[in-house]
């Protein structure tokens, strides 16, 4: 029998999983280089998921837990964002 994780500990594990699967802190990332042939803007999308993963980070840090719906809503962005990257050949 498994024990379900309480909201900040999801989000903290959805948060651990953007930070090892996305390339968010590597220098070309935050570049914009593809000249135009780029399919969603791989530069936005990760300064949207850096914006809201330090959200996330520092509202945990100071006691607040998201509610279910942010939980979902932020595990879906970062799923899309990653499908984005695989299509500009990023990840």
């Amino acid at each position: 029998m498994s024990i379900k994780p309480n909201r900040i500990s999801a989000m903290k594990l959805i948060i651990e999983q953007a930070k090892r699967e996305l390339p968010l802190y590597e220098s070309d990332t935050f570049v914009c280089g593809t000249e135009g042939n780029c399919i969603g803007c791989p530069k936005k999308l990760m300064e949207l998921v850096d914006s809201e993963l330090s959200y996330w980070e520092h509202t945990i840090s100071r006691g607040v837990a998201p509610n279910f719906d942010d939980i979902r809503r932020f595990g879906k962005l970062c799923t899309n964002v990653k499908r984005g990257l695989v299509r500009n050949n990023i990840v």
